[in-house]
């Protein structure tokens, strides 16, 4: 039985469902949470989830090990570098400063990652019980049904966009703020959900400035497997590539290609 057949990946997505309504919903609105060394929040539903996620695909899947957002950073590297057979890439709970706050946007990302690409990913959101996921070359579902390329405005300033302004160089922040290519704007704080949004047409156009590998790995397989187009690289100007990496990424995406060229064009000029 492979890794990525039928019966594996309905098991894997179930098992994300089931364990975040168990130590994600039931927490929800019942915890604080604690400042990291970096700033992030730190909640016991992340390590909740984490520790029974990991628990349960170690025990069904013994020779691929689990790189979760909250291992050392040296776990973390050695993992990368060495799982022979793949490793699982999780974010147990991405989005904990909604969570935190009470705001009921935020989920579960998980992803395989397989000789320098992700294979298979997966994103629950635990509020609206919906989950995507992803094969790679296979195609996009949410909830069982497919996802697919969705009409879109073939002009800037007829979309949607998400942007995330924290991590932009002040200049173009302030170009985004000041005259807007788009025609509103939004941010959410989920990057997972941001991803599959973008999957499932709920806008048009995003842009964010510094996202890790456990937050955009499932999220942006879904939105390649749904059709819409994905950049990730060092900088905005970097050539849309995807590598695996545990350094911070730029990411550019569209609901079509076309939307993406139109955006990094505007995103690019002087």
């Amino acid at each position: 039985m492979g890794v990525l057949d039928r019966q594996n990946v309905a098991w894997v997505v179930d098992c994300v469902t089931s364990l975040a309504a168990e130590h994600i919903g039931t927490r929800f609105g019942r915890v604080q949470g604690a400042r990291k060394a970096d700033g992030s929040l730190l909640t016991e539903a992340d390590l909740a989830m984490q520790a029974a996620l990991m628990a349960a695909l170690e025990d069904h899947f013994p020779g691929i090990p689990v790189l979760a957002e909250e291992q050392d950073p040296g776990v973390q590297a050695h993992l990368i570098g060495e799982a022979e057979h793949g490793v699982w890439c999780l974010d147990p709970l991405d989005g904990t400063t909604n969570f935190a706050s009470g705001v009921p946007l935020f989920g579960v990302s998980l992803a395989l990652i397989r000789q320098g690409r992700v294979d298979f990913g997966v994103v629950h959101d635990p509020v609206r019980v919906e989950s995507f996921h992803a094969l790679a070359g296979k195609g996009a579902w949410l909830n069982g049904e497919p996802l697919g390329p969705v009409a879109a405005p073939g002009v800037l300033d007829e979309c949607v966009a998400v942007v995330d302004f924290k991590r932009l160089a002040g200049p173009l922040a302030t170009r985004l703020a000041v005259s807007p290519p788009f025609r509103s704007q939004r941010s959410f704080g989920s990057v997972a959900l941001d991803w599959c949004w973008l999957a499932a047409g709920r806008y048009q156009l995003y842009l964010h400035g510094g996202q890790k590998l456990w937050d955009y790995a499932a999220g942006q397989l879904i939105a390649r497997e749904a059709g819409a187009a994905v950049c990730l690289g060092e900088s905005v100007a970097d050539e849309c590539a995807f590598e695996v990496s545990l350094g911070p990424r730029v990411a550019t995406g569209a609901v079509t290609a076309g939307l993406l060229a139109r955006w990094r064009t505007w995103l690019l000029e002087e």
